[in-house]
């Protein structure tokens, strides 16, 4: 690949760095400069000279994506944390009897490989979910804190204090205080799972006024559940209404989804309303939730149409990967982005929007598109178009990074037909 020899790399200070005859999602086909780290021109394809350029002809150059929602301090330990029974339950459970023993370096070298697979992949920023309490303290903190440092400005990373259940009470004095060490830790936001609790509302409220007292965010595991009765949202709408200061993001919020479509509208109106963005988990929800049901069991996703139609930012992360919760996944954020597509029933576009635009915008980040003078956060795959990106998720793909190269992977494949064809 011309001007791309060498592996990683980037151009001089200064200097412009041109992608020449990149297929861009509507189809057409370009040559993108990039300078300073966003970029100058889009021109088209063969229109500009030659110079410190890559070639791309026969890839598609997209948004860097964004994983919203990642537990990288549980990631790749399926195979040693068995969920006996595939439940949510199960894998809370089993997980919390193993998290006791898990170190720092341990949990920072899991993290670690996971994210560099999403990197690889063209993740350019990352909001992880991190536990925090009894039984874990503060190690995965630790480890994740010394993984943020170690990314320098290669990649994104946002982290949440999953403050674990229970939160109220007298039982929950010691959870509650070590959220207060993570937040004086340095981590971004507050995270919890109010519907597990005893008290789901009063575990809302905690939670929120943890984030306030500590001026940072709120992202909240919301009715992870197929139960139509099940709805904490409806406390953290009432958080909102009352004037929180910070970002409100609802993740899961499968609950919703099993509601009537008259009531889903109805919530959607008022998530768009009160600015709360939702994010949707698809791989590990439609692996955990209605493991009971047979082959007529919901989908396991929140009304993500509705939602769309109502003005709510929806984005949507892979959740977790290969650990008791999910068994699979592969760290890139194109997977998600195809089983959206065909669980939750929204056009390639939608999808692409759910890890890149709705992503950025859930975590603070400017937004980028294929236009000038937007941040240079790309990635480029090997792929006629977007939905040839999406079906065939192939490997073959250069990272960009404020218009540096982080990522690079090529692939070479070898079989026993070449030079053949039917006739």
């Amino acid at each position: 690949m011309a001007g791309a020899a060498g592996g990683v790399a980037g151009p001089d200070d200064g200097a412009a760095l041109r992608l020449r005859h990149v297929t861009l999602a509507d189809a057409s086909s370009a040559d993108v400069t990039i300078t300073a780290g966003r970029i100058a021109a889009v021109d088209p394809a063969g229109s500009t000279q030659a110079g410190a350029d890559i070639d791309l002809t026969g890839y598609i150059l997209l948004p860097g994506f964004v994983e919203p929602h990642a537990h990288l301090d549980k990631a790749f330990t399926a195979d040693a944390v068995v969920n006996p029974d595939g439940s949510l339950l199960g894998a809370i459970l089993v997980w919390r009897a193993s998290r006791v023993d898990r170190t720092v370096d341990d949990i920072a070298a899991r993290a670690w490989a996971v994210t560099r697979r999403y990197l690889a992949h063209g993740t350019v920023a990352i909001r992880a979910h991190i536990d925090v309490g009894d039984g874990i303290d503060l190690r995965a903190i630790e480890a994740l804190l010394s993984v943020r440092h170690a990314l320098g400005d290669d990649l994104h990373l946002q982290i949440v204090a999953l403050c674990s259940t229970p939160v109220t009470g007298l039982a929950g004095a010691n959870n509650r205080a070590l959220l207060r060490d993570a937040l004086a830790a340095g981590v971004d936001l507050v995270g919890g799972a109010p519907a597990i609790d005893e008290d789901p509302g009063g575990a809302v409220d905690v939670l929120a006024g943890a984030a306030a007292d500590a001026g940072v965010g709120l992202d909240l595991h919301v009715d992870e559940t197929i139960d139509a009765s099940v709805f904490s949202l409806g406390r953290l709408i009432d958080v909102a209404r009352a004037g929180f200061a910070g970002s409100i993001a609802a993740s899961h919020v499968v609950s919703l989804g099993v509601q009537p479509l008259l009531r889903q509208r109805e919530v959607a109106a008022v998530l768009a309303e009160v600015g709360i963005s939702v994010v949707t988990l698809p791989q590990t929800n439609l692996y955990l939730q209605g493991r009971d049901l047979g082959s007529s069991a919901p989908r396991g996703l929140t009304a993500v149409r509705a939602l769309l139609e109502a003005g709510v930012s929806v984005s949507a992360g892979g959740d977790n990967l290969q650990d008791p919760f999910n068994p699979m996944g592969r760290a890139d954020p194109l997977e998600t982005a195809s089983l959206l597509v065909v669980a939750g029933h929204v056009l390639p576009p939608e999808a692409l929007s759910a890890v890149t635009t709705a992503g950025r915008r859930l975590l603070g980040l400017p937004p980028v598109a294929i236009e000038v003078g937007c941040p240079a956060d790309l990635v480029a795959i090997r792929a006629p178009s977007l939905g040839g990106a999406m079906a065939g998720g192939s490997p073959e793909r250069i990272v960009f990074r404020g218009g540096r190269v982080v990522a690079e992977t090529t692939l070479e494949t070898r079989d026993a037909l070449a030079g053949r064809a039917p006739r």
